[in-house]
């Protein structure tokens, strides 16, 4: 069924049903269904609909509704969209009343009603993956306890750090995460309905008494700008491309992590596939392909923008693309979250020590400490670091009278700040990889997400 036709002698084409018409809007059911109630409520108390058919309308979509949440309802091949469908099924239902649900909206503003009514629904659902993953990594890192680990700068092993800082700062980004998603369904939260095809309508609509029952903060400004804008979904696209390259990161982390070469971490069986050829392989899958798959979701967004960038005001239809877009981008998300939050959860970490060398700036800052300029003390500890490494040694087995030696500023005494572990021990900056920040930000993190 299309919604279309009177001006047409002919019926439409094959080509052109099959080239036009996309069931992606299919997962809008629900949606289409609650938006149609309070439209026809509005209908009724407004007088634009006489009281008898508004009643067979509510009680035909009630039903609909029912044969929807049962899983019963059935799209037909000639059901051009989710709006036809409804529509279609509501006329075999109560008949003739059935065509005048759609007085005084269009498509173009029923669609987007859908979708911000749809995107608030799954934006909250991931808004609780997020915090959800979060709190799996601040649970690693509290049983991570006082256990250290490298951290790396340019792959290569920079400075010693309690692993649990590792841990939290993924935490942090997919709270930042979880943030967007909440700033991006507070924008969205402005309803459409009454915007018609472009222009609005003669008829005495009255879009704000909608608005308030679909539970939105206000009705539309403008309605040229509530048909043909998608900046909230290439916006909700943006939240999942960015929440997918901090999954992607953490991804990377965890393959390396498993492989002989770190041994940072095991994951449970559940969690990980083997290989067809070669019978010792144990595959953390998950983790390459929420990797693999976060280009995708870059993807999505791209086409969400590049969508939208040539559109004259108002509606075209070339917005009826964004919806595959949308959806591939939401359920990947919340396909990973949910896929690596397990995994994750499941791990044993057991990082080895990190290497002896780390401590070099450590050593470095107290010759600053005492007077000396950082790029002269950097060339001291440099110099310091390429001889021991000549030798086969590490800072580890330096003695005492060595390390005096390396400089005047350097004290007998210095050598107990020659573990990693010293290392952590003396860090000061308030946020840094020290003990102390880790205790704080496991605690804040968990009033944040007791909230």
């Amino acid at each position: 069924m299309s919604l279309w036709g009177g001006r047409f002698g002919e019926a439409p084409a094959d080509a052109l049903w099959r080239f036009t018409v996309s069931h992606a809007d299919r997962r809008l059911l629900a949606e289409d269904l609650r938006g149609s109630v309070a439209h026809a409520r509005m209908l009724g108390r407004q007088g634009i609909l006489p009281a008898p058919d508004v009643t067979m309308i509510l009680q035909g979509l009630a039903d609909i509704q029912a044969e929807a949440a049962a899983g019963e309802f059935l799209f037909l091949a000639t059901d051009e969209d989710v709006h036809s469908a409804v529509e279609r099924r509501l006329g075999e239902r109560i008949g003739e009343a059935a065509g005048r649900l759609h007085t005084g909206r269009s498509r173009n503003d029923q669609v987007c009603l859908d979708l911000r009514l749809y995107l608030r629904r799954t934006g909250s659902e991931r808004i609780a993956q997020l915090r959800a993953f979060a709190a799996v990594l601040t649970d690693q890192a509290e049983a991570a306890g006082d256990r250290l680990a490298a951290c790396y700068t340019h792959l290569q092993q920079a400075q010693a750090v309690p692993l649990a800082h590792h841990l939290l700062a993924y935490a942090w980004m997919l709270l930042r995460d979880a943030d967007r998603f909440q700033d991006a369904l507070r924008r969205m939260n402005v309803c459409p309905l009454g915007a018609g095809a472009a222009a609005g309508s003669s008829l005495p609509l009255d879009p704000a008494s909608v608005a308030e029952e679909l539970g939105f903060e206000a009705a539309f400004d403008n309605s040229l700008d509530a048909v043909a804008s998608r900046d909230f979904a290439a916006e909700y696209g943006f939240c999942c491309a960015q929440a997918m390259a901090h999954l992607s990161r953490l991804a990377e982390e965890l393959v390396l992590w498993a492989t002989s070469e770190f041994g940072w971490a095991t994951y449970a069986d559940r969690f990980t596939t083997g290989s067809s050829a070669l019978p010792q392989k144990k595959n953390p899958d998950i983790a390459e392909l929420a990797r693999g798959r976060a280009a995708r979701v870059a993807g999505d967004l791209v086409t969400l923008l590049g969508i939208q960038k040539g559109l004259p005001l108002a509606y075209n239809r070339d917005l009826q693309e964004d919806k595959e877009a949308l959806f591939s981008a939401d359920d990947t998300l919340s396909g990973a979250l949910e896929a690596l939050g397990g995994m994750l959860a499941s791990a044993t970490l057991h990082p080895p020590p990190p290497s002896p060398f780390t401590v070099a700036l450590d050593l470095a800052e107290l010759l600053v400490a005492r007077g000396l300029p950082f790029r002269q003390a950097h060339h001291t500890v440099g110099r310091l670091v390429r001889r021991l490494q000549a030798e086969g040694r590490t800072p580890a087995d330096l003695a005492a009278d060595e390390l005096a030696a390396a400089h005047p500023l350097f004290q007998p005494a210095d050598v107990i700040r020659l573990s990693p572990a010293a290392s952590v021990a003396a860090r000061r900056v308030p946020g840094g990889a020290s003990m102390d920040s880790v205790r704080d930000q496991i605690a804040r993190l968990r009033t944040i997400l007791a909230d």
